[in-house]
This record gives structure tokens, sequence and C-alpha cells, in this order.
């Protein structure tokens, strides 16, 4: 098994600046992939990030390209760098673990998820 554990969520006025923080801890020599996902009000889980743990490739979606950076560190946590902030981007952040490295923006892809951290993002 593997745990995911969030943090760094909060609430910031648009154009400001989070980081968000995911600790992988357990079986982490099962990951290959990690990836963050995000969930409004009212609205599905959406695919915002993916990173492939070996080769450090990186995926983003659309609406956040150019603003969030996801990156890790030797210490299995991955990080979830978000700037120019919208109020459009409030929503429930989860982290998630994979077994694969392919398909980082599909949800079903991911083997593991963390219970999520709050991001407001206000007008």
């Amino acid at each position: 098994q593997v745990q995911l554990v969030e943090s760094g969520g909060g609430s910031v006025q648009a154009g400001g600046s989070l980081r968000l923080s995911c600790a992988a801890s357990g079986r982490t020599f099962s990951i290959y992939g990690m990836g963050w996902f995000r969930q409004a009000p009212g609205k599905e889980r959406e695919f915002v990030a993916g990173i492939s743990w070996s080769a450090g490739s990186t995926s983003y979606a659309d609406s956040v390209k150019g603003r969030f950076t996801i990156s890790r560190d030797r210490r299995n946590t991955v990080y979830l760098q978000m700037n120019s902030l919208k109020p459009e981007d409030t929503a429930v952040y989860y982290c998630a673990a994979s077994r694969s490295d392919y398909r980082l923006a599909v949800e079903s892809t991911y083997d593991y998820w963390g219970r999520g951290t709050q991001v407001t993002v206000s007008s």
C-alpha cells in the first residue's frame, strides 16, 4: 500500500500563488507516476498535472498550462506550484499515485489517492 498526504492548500486572492505538497509513504517503490486532480463543487474530478517518476516527464491540463508546475524530489514528495491563480481554480485538490507512468491524465490509471486539500481563490 501507498499512503499520500497533501498539504499547502488555503485561501488566496486572484493572481496569487500557492504550492501544494504530497508526501508518499509505504511501498513507494511501486510508484511509477503521480498526478494532481481537482474537483470543484458540482463538477466532476478533473486532471490537473502528472509526472513520470523515472523520466520526470510532465503533462498538464490546458487550463493550467503556463501557470502550474508539477515537480518531485528524491524523498517521494510531489509538488504543485500554482501561480496566477484564478477563481475558477477553486477546488479540492487531490494527489494520486500510479503503478504505471502511462496515461497519467486518466483518472482510472491511478491506484492510490490522498484525501485532498482545499484551494480557494477569491476575486
